[in-house]
């Protein structure tokens, strides 16, 4: 009896043994990561000229949250704050860290060329993102319509000035070539007019109180104005300020681009006349989009170019849209500003 027993005991501990293995090799196969969980995140390194002016922290956002959270790429931000060596160091330190892509917001047009071509020569797709990267072959080049945003400004000066006004235009710095093509815009639309041109004057580094200098400058002559071009609401605000000082604010008319938060509290005060609205968002989600596309080696299905200056590279190009206080409310349902923030200081 105790033999046949103990090999019950036996046989028994053996099943339970078998058991156990068995529980355990089922535990384990059900932690085994998905193939496609054990797939190496899209790269994507991107370097900005600053954040000094205001839309690039919205563009930054709406990128990173469009390529992490819904695209499930990395993204990598650089500051360069205004420093073209830092910035080419940037694209450098990116090419050394193997990116998919790399999207740049240039502070000089021909200044980081020769890093993008380092960039390209290594196998990396590039985006200029905003303003062209010039002589670089870039995969893309997205922006807005910015000959089209210089136009909108003169239209609404040409509307509200008379046919023979005096204007002055306050521009960007020509490192960047957006200000060319704004420029260009400006000048074509007032072809169709008498209005003579003053004066022009460009901020070096997009540095705002430049436009209050060069307005103060001119009015201290005892010269007189009837419109002022500004090439951002950042200027704008400077130019503004020196107007004011003279009680000519709400006077001259005074036109700028972003769309800046108190650019559109102006307008609706009457102390500036327009601004043009880049939907910032729009333009970080596509180009968002057409990185990942990039990284995976999917056609961007492009149809328009842009000549770099060596070629044509593959162009999107966005509408501006000219907003004044009669249409602020295009401003308001997109949700890039608040009403009760526009009208802060005023009753709607």
């Amino acid at each position: 009896m105790f033999y046949y027993g103990r090999k019950l005991i036996v046989l028994a501990l053996f099943i339970f043994l078998l058991l156990g293995i068995g529980g355990c090799a089922a535990d384990t196969s059900q932690v085994i990561p998905d193939k496609k969980e054990t797939q190496e995140r899209i790269q994507i390194g991107m370097t900005f000229d600053s954040f000094i002016i205001e839309r690039w922290q919205r563009d930054r956002d709406a990128f990173v949250a469009k390529a992490t959270k819904e695209l499930g790429a990395e993204v990598n931000i650089q500051n360069a704050n205004g420093d073209i060596e830092e910035q080419v160091n940037q694209i450098d330190y990116f090419i050394k860290k193997n990116v998919d892509v790399i999207v740049v917001v240039p502070i000089d047009s021909d200044a980081v060329t020769d890093a993008i071509k380092r960039a390209k020569k290594a196998g990396i797709r590039v985006i200029a993102y905003d303003r062209l990267v010039k002589n670089a072959n870039v995969d893309l080049y997205i922006t807005f319509d910015n000959e089209k945003v210089g136009a909108l400004m003169a239209q609404s000066i040409k509307a509200n000035i008379p046919d023979d006004g005096s204007i002055l235009m306050m521009c960007g710095p020509l490192e960047d070539n957006n200000v060319e093509l704004v420029q260009k815009g400006f000048m074509r639309e007032l072809e169709t007019s008498e209005i003579d041109v003053r004066a022009i004057e460009h901020a070096t580094g997009w540095v705002a109180e430049t436009g209050f200098d060069f307005v103060s400058e001119y009015l201290n002559k005892d010269m007189s104005i009837d419109a002022v071009m500004c090439g951002n609401d950042g200027i704008a605000a400077q130019v503004i300020h020196a107007l004011s000082e003279r009680r000519l604010a709400g006077k001259v008319e005074v036109v700028g681009q972003d769309a800046d938060l108190d650019a559109c509290q102006r307008i609706v005060e009457g102390t500036q006349t327009m601004t043009v609205y880049k939907p910032v968002e729009k333009l970080a989600q596509k180009a968002a989009e057409y990185a990942v596309k990039l990284a995976k080696g999917d056609s961007l299905q492009v149809t328009d170019t842009f000549d770099d200056g060596s070629g044509e590279v593959p162009y999107v190009g966005l509408e501006p849209i000219a907003v004044t206080k009669d249409n602020m409310d295009i401003i308001i349902s997109d949700g890039y500003h608040l009403e009760e923030e526009i009208y802060l200081n005023i009753n709607k």
